[in-house]
């Protein structure tokens, strides 16, 4: 049970992944075979439930991409079935303080790190086959990631950053934006101050940072400036995008 992905992190080795949010397995399967680092399963902004969530983890599982979910909530309960379910990352919503991010790290970890209960039984451990290696392995190797996505978050960063357990950080600029009053407008100014603010503290941490990225271009910036963790597409948006695109060369050129 060893995390490609995160022996990249911990030797300052850039990543890049995509986010799956379409529910499918064959679109996993696709993105794992991709040469993708990862592949983010998306929980929190997607209609997945723990059986699309375990569907895709097959189809991830048929290329060479580490399987990352990210959670809908930070609930220990919930934590638990996904990490059960196969997952070698967490990224983990609406973390704003130090105490929030305590319980994060105790959702992912078994006692007495943390408080994730154990089934020797479940997928993650082979319904079985490998459980003692499994479980003597999984604190190390599984990914903790939160998200800073409010002010508060970025007010309470100094703690935040000095919780145990916690790999890296993933900016939300959307949320993030929206929280300090300017609806889903990250270009702002003012959200790109604080960003940058949060870039300094994390980059100077020893932890890793992520986000989004909407073009090769930006992405590569980001890379320069850092960033190990960044997703390079989003399998809707993608599908989107192109689609659009290519219906409007037809209409263009043979429309009525």
């Amino acid at each position: 049970m060893t995390n490609t992905v995160k022996e990249k992190l911990k030797a300052g080795k850039k990543t890049c992944g995509a986010w799956s949010q379409l529910c499918n397995p064959m679109i996993a399967e696709i993105l794992s075979c991709s040469g993708l680092d990862w592949v983010l399963v998306d929980l929190e902004h997607s209609p997945a439930d723990l059986m699309t969530l375990v569907s895709q983890l097959q189809g991830i599982g048929c290329g060479k991409a580490v399987p990352i979910v990210r959670a809908p909530w930070n609930d220990f309960v919930v934590i638990k079935r996904i990490l059960d379910a196969g997952a070698m990352g967490l990224v983990i919503p609406y973390v704003n303080t130090r105490e929030q991010a305590e319980a994060a790290v105790r959702a992912c970890t078994y006692p007495r790190t943390g408080i994730r209960g154990i089934a020797g039984s479940v997928r993650a451990m082979g319904y079985g086959g490998n459980s003692a290696d499994y479980m003597k392995s999984a604190n190390q190797e599984i990914i903790v990631i939160t998200q800073i996505e409010t002010y508060e978050a970025v007010e309470n960063l100094d703690e935040i950053l000095s919780v145990p357990g916690i790999d890296g950080f993933f900016i939300g600029p959307m949320d993030l934006a929206t929280s300090m009053g300017f609806l889903g407008n990250p270009n702002i100014p003012e959200v790109q101050e604080v960003i940058a603010r949060v870039e300094k503290k994390v980059l100077g941490s020893g932890k890793f940072l992520g986000t989004v990225t909407a073009s090769w271009e930006k992405a590569e910036e980001l890379y320069n400036k850092g960033y190990q963790f960044l997703t390079l597409m989003a399998d809707g948006i993608l599908l989107n995008k192109t689609s659009r695109e290519l219906a409007a060369k037809f209409k263009n050129l043979y429309s009525d």
